[in-house]
């Protein structure tokens, strides 16, 4: 995935995010039981974000609208959707973390169309997988 940037050259020389499109490419690279993973906050974070970055990524291909991440210093949002000029932010904290700092940031800088937080308190990442994510728009 390319970095968000207001301007196509800001995006074509950042560096990429790599995202699988399947996570059983992820899933095979991992020594630890599923069980072991789960148990595992920080691990268990970067499958469930994974998984999300799938399904984003694979809607998106039929649904036309582009994925990219941000990041500015030490702040960042996962995932941000642009389609017809709008955007989306999408957060996710598996591990029940409060901290919205990279959301705040992008909100001020961007004034996206919305925001999503997917967490345990908000939008599951369970309920979000079953959403096509044309409907965040």
């Amino acid at each position: 995935m390319e970095k968000y940037a207001a301007y196509i050259i800001r995006k074509r020389s950042s560096s990429p995010r790599f995202q699988v499109h399947n996570n059983a490419l992820l899933s095979a690279q991992m020594d630890e039981y599923f069980s072991e993973i789960m148990q595992n906050y920080a691990e268990w974070g970067h499958v469930i974000e994974s998984s999300l970055g799938a399904h984003l990524i694979n809607h998106s291909i039929s649904q036309n609208y582009s994925v990219y991440y941000w990041r500015e210093r030490n702040v960042e949002v996962d995932f941000i959707l642009e389609r017809r000029g709008k955007i989306i932010a999408v957060e996710i904290k598996s591990n029940d973390s409060e901290n919205r700092k990279g959301l705040e940031v992008f909100k001020n800088k961007y004034n996206p169309h919305k925001i999503y937080l997917i967490s345990n308190r908000g939008l599951s990442w369970q309920e979000f997988l079953k959403i096509n994510p044309i409907e965040l728009f």
